[in-house]
């Protein structure tokens, strides 16, 4: 029988289930739900989210046509120019943003009016990391690093304070990493480590785990960025690491007769998903 080995982390994080179920408690109350981008990056969630009414807009013209009902600011955040359009309509706003993020939110904002340059290491197309550098001073605008290519090419005037932060889901190795690079061209840093924990823990079981199975299963929406990290991860130690969605993902491969097999999720993972699959291997595997 294979052993099947489940990552502690595996799954929602605070601030996702935080979000989520702020969501569902709002559409209880019975009014019209909007949510300014997907609430999580997970297309299980937003379809049956959809299928109770709630509706996802990413347009700021769209908001100002609204004449009543609630919008949901989803667990990424969004930047000052968002925030503050939504606050000025009509609609009711609940924030459910990452606490996590709205610390940046105050880091960038802060350090930004008192003319430090702000760095962002992370995805320069993610939502937490556009809504991050839409936080900065007018005029003063963030720069976004995410390659050791980019963080080599990085240039500054070297009497300006710089401030550090990073995406809460970037990969901590390659955050220290970039971060080393930009030290060691003698600018006057201050770095904040503004990965979660969550993240951390995760990146770390998930290592420790793909290195003893024979197969490492990695379940996750494709547009999560945390999982794709954890994927990463996972397939520099074990050469048979799968990205999944569901368990339909799993009829693919071949069923075949393994010792030991891992399964990890990202952070927009529901909890039923993470069991499917793990379902699945146990009868196919």
């Amino acid at each position: 029988m294979t052993e099947i080995i489940v990552a502690k982390s595996a799954g929602f994080c605070f601030g996702v289930q935080r979000a989520v179920d702020t969501v569902y408690s709002e559409i209880e109350k019975g009014e019209k739900i909007y949510t300014f981008g997907p609430v999580i990056h997970n297309s299980e969630v937003v379809s049956d989210l959809e299928k109770r009414g709630v509706t996802v807009i990413g347009d700021l013209e769209r908001i100002k046509e609204l004449e009543s009902g609630t919008i949901i600011i989803r667990s990424h955040g969004v930047s000052k120019e968002i925030s503050d359009c939504l606050n000025d309509s009509k609609l009711k706003v609940v924030d459910t943003t990452c606490p996590f993020v709205k610390k940046i939110h105050k880091i960038v904002e802060t350090d930004s009016r008192q003319n430090k340059r702000i760095v962002v290491i992370g995805n320069p197309n993610h939502p937490e990391v556009r809504g991050i550098i839409g936080w900065c001073a007018p005029g003063n605008p963030a720069v976004v690093i995410e390659t050791r290519d980019e963080a080599n090419d990085f240039c500054s005037d070297m009497n300006s304070e710089i401030t550090i932060v990073s995406q809460t889901t970037f990969t901590l190795s390659k955050f220290k990493e970039l971060v080393e690079i930009l030290r060691k061209k003698g600018y006057n840093v201050n770095v904040v480590n503004t990965i979660c924990n969550a993240t951390a823990q995760r990146q770390e079981e998930a290592q420790k785990i793909a290195t003893k199975v024979d197969m490492m299963i990695v379940i996750g929406d494709s547009k999560s960025s945390n999982t794709q990290k954890l994927y990463e991860i996972c397939s520099r130690e074990c050469n048979n690491t799968l990205y999944v969605q569901t368990k339909d993902d799993l009829k693919a491969h071949p069923s075949r007769s393994l010792q030991r097999v891992g399964i990890t999720a990202g952070a927009s993972t529901p909890k039923n998903i993470i069991e499917e699959v793990q379902n699945y291997v146990r009868i196919n595997f």
